[in-house]
């Protein structure tokens, strides 16, 4: 399969108004300073030829994934969905539950971490803190294990706030790096260049239609997820 393209089996849901897609570790959500093509403009590309589009495509980014994480992207066809769902985002009325297979084996084995985040735009990463302190924002998520292991253990993980690094920081600092993950103290990288964090669920209400709307995402292939799920 060409990279430039999206393959139709990666897109999760699509209707008049929004598109979801499971994103590769690897690809960017939007343009960055990188100059690599964004997932965004093979979105458009795919929009583009399924529907003979003539002139450009309109297609909003709702929320971003990091780099090395997969997982289930929402972008917005219309602007009047873009607006809805971004309010909707703010408001925390979209859920997102990611799956992590992480270092170690966390205990309590159910939980919620909070600390607080402050993000080094030097060195893109995040540095964790146990109090409140100048600068850095608060940041809560929930996590209960789904399969303990002798050296890795798989979590379901819930996110109360959404900041810069947030799972990938605040499971690090309780000594459970991501598996893969070397920003964060792995200790070793994955032969998919990605890291086992997985946006696994996205459930809301539909801006526009107003019925409630559940979309899973297929683990990536080549990352190891089949040892562990």
């Amino acid at each position: 399969m060409n990279p430039n393209n999206i393959d139709a089996s990666r897109i999760l849901y699509e209707d008049n108004h929004l598109i979801v897609v499971n994103k590769l570790p690897g690809d960017i959500v939007q343009g960055d300073k990188t100059g690599d093509e964004p997932l965004s403009e093979k979105v458009k590309r795919y929009l583009k030829h399924k529907y003979g589009k003539p002139g450009n495509v309109f297609l909003g980014t709702v929320h971003r994934l990091d780099r090395p994480t997969s997982g289930a992207v929402i972008y917005a066809k219309t602007s009047k969905a873009l607006e809805r769902l971004n309010a909707m985002l703010r408001r925390h009325q979209i859920r997102k539950t990611y799956h992590a297979v992480v270092e170690g084996f966390p205990r309590p084995a159910e939980g919620t971490l909070r600390h607080y985040l402050k993000k080094n735009p030097r060195t893109n990463k995040t540095t964790v803190f146990t109090r409140p302190t100048p600068g850095a924002k608060e940041a809560v998520l929930h996590y209960r294990t789904l399969k303990p292991g002798d050296r890795y253990a798989l979590l379901e993980v819930d996110l109360e706030t959404g900041r810069h690094h947030q799972i990938r920081a605040q499971l690090a600092k309780t000594g459970h790096p991501v598996r893969g993950d070397l920003k964060y103290g792995a200790k070793r990288s994955l032969p998919c260049g990605g890291i086992m964090l997985h946006a696994r669920e996205l459930s809301f209400i539909h801006p526009v239609r107003k019925t409630p709307v559940r979309i899973t995402a297929p683990y990536p292939e080549g990352c190891d997820w089949e040892k562990f799920v």
